[in-house]
Formats: C-alpha cells, sequence, structure tokens
C-alpha cells in the first residue's frame, strides 16, 4: 500500500467490506504502544438505528395494558412468585 503525496491511502475492499466503511464513514487510528489500530464507525450503524427507531415509532402505544398500570401489568406477566407470595 502507497501513500499518496497527500498522505492518503485507500483501504482494500476486503477490509472496507468487513468493516462496513462505506463513503462518508469515520474512521479513526489509535496508538495502542507502538501499534497502530485502524477504528470505523460504519454508516450501518446509522441505518441500523434508523430502522430501529422507525419500528419503536411504529408500535409506539399500542400495547394493552388491561387497564393496569406499569407496576400492576409486570407483576401479572410474571406470575405469583413462591419466594414472595406466602399464600
Amino acid at each position: 500500500m502507497r501513500v499518496t503525496t497527500k498522505g492518503q491511502v485507500t483501504i482494500p475492499k476486503e477490509i472496507r467490506d468487513k468493516l462496513r466503511i462505506g463513503a462518508g464513514s469515520e474512521v479513526e487510528f489509535e496508538d495502542r504502544e507502538g501499534v497502530i489500530v485502524l477504528r470505523a464507525r460504519s454508516d450501518a450503524s446509522a441505518s441500523e438505528m434508523s430502522t430501529f427507531r422507525e419500528w419503536a415509532s411504529s408500535v409506539a402505544g399500542k400495547a394493552d395494558f388491561r387497564g393496569m398500570d406499569g407496576k400492576a401489568y409486570v407483576d401479572w406477566l410474571r406470575g405469583p412468585r413462591d419466594d414472595l407470595d406466602n399464600g
């Protein structure tokens, strides 16, 4: 791998694919006791978070708690606890 006069190098495709590095991805170089490590924050994590937010938004307010408050509903979900309920 050769460094250009501008100090640039090309990250090999197999490394870009493995680390999910695409155009616009942020990368960092870290010196760990003389070993230089490339750290990447991929675009995929941003798109996955976006997908999660879309899902969370689509299900917001759709839970049926059967008229119970949060604590009562969780207690109902868990069922009786032998170590707490003595009869």
